[in-house]
Parts: C-alpha cells; sequence; structure tokens
C-alpha cells in the first residue's frame, strides 16, 4: 500500500511540473520563456525553448511511465468483501417490513379510448 501512495504522490507532483512547463513555453518564440532570456544574457531564447521542450517531453514520458507502473504496486490482497457482506446482513436484520397491500381490483385506473 506505501508503495501505491508513493507512485501516486509522485504522478501528481509530475502532473503539477508538467503543466506549469507548458504554461511558461509557448509556440510562437513570444510569451513567457521571452521575458525569462531578457533577464538571463548567457541562455538565449532559443536555449530556453530548447529546455522547455526537453523539460515537456520528459515529464510526459515520466507521467507514462508512473502511470503505468501502478498496474504492479496496487493494492490487490485487500479484502473487504465479508466485511460488506457483514454490514448488508446487519442492515436486513435492522430494518422492519413494511405493510403494503395492494388496492381492490375494482379501484383500477378506467381505461381511456
Amino acid at each position: 500500500m506505501g508503495a501505491y501512495i508513493f507512485v501516486s504522490v509522485l504522478i501528481l507532483v509530475v502532473c503539477v511540473l508538467l503543466a506549469l512547463v507548458v504554461l511558461v513555453q509557448s509556440s510562437k518564440g513570444g510569451g513567457l520563456s521571452s521575458t525569462f532570456a531578457g533577464q538571463n544574457q548567457y541562455m538565449g531564447v532559443r536555449k530556453t525553448a530548447d529546455f522547455l521542450e526537453k523539460a515537456t517531453w520528459g515529464l510526459a514520458i515520466a507521467l507514462l511511465v508512473l502511470s503505468l507502473s501502478t498496474i504492479f504496486v496496487i493494492p490487490r490482497n485487500v479484502s473487504t468483501q465479508g466485511q460488506q457482506q457483514s454490514e448488508l446482513e446487519q442492515m436486513i436484520q435492522s430494518s422492519e417490513p413494511t405493510e403494503y397491500q395492494a388496492p381492490p381490483a375494482s379501484e383500477q385506473i378506467p381505461k381511456t379510448e
């Protein structure tokens, strides 16, 4: 169970990072990536765009691998069948039968033609 929670948290972190990287980059070279390049002279706009594209691909692949790895860490041996069955039996035993009587045949709804 601990490995499943760990992988789930990793997936959540990768999703947030991927969303941030995608929001920072722009397909036409403008946007936030050009703002960062103006303040930092040793990395040009092209290198920033290359880094953001590589980060996007890396995070997407990491998300795919982590999602596929959850198949192996999903807890399968936890049995709740008996617990659910006993709760259902308790509810049935504690419920009271309802008194319902069908209406007489003479009080049926008349047929319209």
